[in-house]
């Protein structure tokens, strides 16, 4: 038998201790096949749960597991995972994840921890603003301008609302977000309305079964695309913008985005390390 120490951490934690969105790291991943994984993201039931790794080319290595299977990027668990590595290997407050998508570099300031995404990709989606409602449960009416597929490390499709009250009421038709699905053939469909103030509410919706669509209670992933969207439409740089998500989940997560003049994407939040444990096998 071997034991496997793991840690809970919230991310993009908001107004308190169990606020923001949960994940699981385990603090050494050696010895766990790709089956043991899975299966404990599973064990979990978190949207994700990480495995640091050794890495020859950044101070770890990470793969991160859904309950589904295995993604190449993921924001909170950049994140989360960072605050976790940088403790257990005294990195100092700038750090870099070797994870399937490449190399994201981690900052931390305080409780606060930035990432860097890729750089976007984008294309327009096949699907038609009507096809878009109906996956949404939607008017025509409530779609907004330019919905794109972004890619900073997962590929989403993005999709403007015209108000905050289509937020709101967005109900996801799982047959129909399967057949929009992206080309690794994954639900992510992450929606979103600009305030006046300039901050953004939104929600994030994927399959975390076969014909079951969840939401996520704060998504980096998504925040990091929706700077890539920024970027596809050609809106006036720099920009900094706060993001809203997850409070009507009760897990309040508060996303930090920025865009600077040479469109680096960054995105922030808040990891509080809440638990600690063990698992034998």
């Amino acid at each position: 038998m071997a034991e496997y120490t793991y840690r809970l951490v919230n991310v993009f934690a908001h107004d308190s201790t169990l606020s923001g969105n949960p994940l699981c790291v385990f603090e050494d991943g050696r010895g766990l096949t790709d089956a043991d994984m899975l299966a404990l993201a599973l064990q979990f039931n978190l949207s994700e749960t990480t495995f640091v790794l050794p890495s020859a080319r950044a101070d770890a290595g990470v793969r991160i597991f859904t309950p589904n299977g295995e993604l190449p990027f993921a924001g909170h668990p950049t994140l989360g995972t960072a605050a976790v590595v940088r403790e257990l290997k005294r990195t100092g407050d700038r750090l870099a994840l070797d994870m399937q998508a490449g190399v994201i570099p981690v900052e931390r300031a305080g409780d606060s921890f930035t990432l860097q995404a890729n750089a976007p990709k984008w294309r327009a989606p096949e699907a038609a603003r009507q096809d878009l409602a109906r996956m949404l449960g939607l008017d025509a009416g409530d779609i907004g301008e330019a919905p794109l597929w972004i890619n900073t490390g997962m590929e989403q499709l993005l999709v403007p609302l015209a108000s905050e009250d289509a937020v709101r009421r967005a109900v996801p038709v799982p047959e129909l977000a399967k057949r929009w699905a992206n080309h690794s053939g994954m639900v992510k469909i992450y929606v979103w309305f600009e305030r006046h103030d300039g901050s953004f509410a939104t929600r994030f919706f994927f399959e975390k079964q076969p014909g079951v669509i969840m939401e996520d209670s704060g998504t980096g992933s998504a925040c990091a695309n929706l700077g890539g969207w920024l970027i596809a439409t050609q809106r006036a740089l720099p920009v900094r913008r706060t993001v809203h998500q997850g409070d009507h989940l009760g897990r309040a997560c508060r996303l930090g985005l920025s865009v600077d003049a040479d469109r680096i994407i960054r995105v922030s939040g808040r990891v509080l390390d809440i638990g600690r444990g063990t698992i034998t096998l």
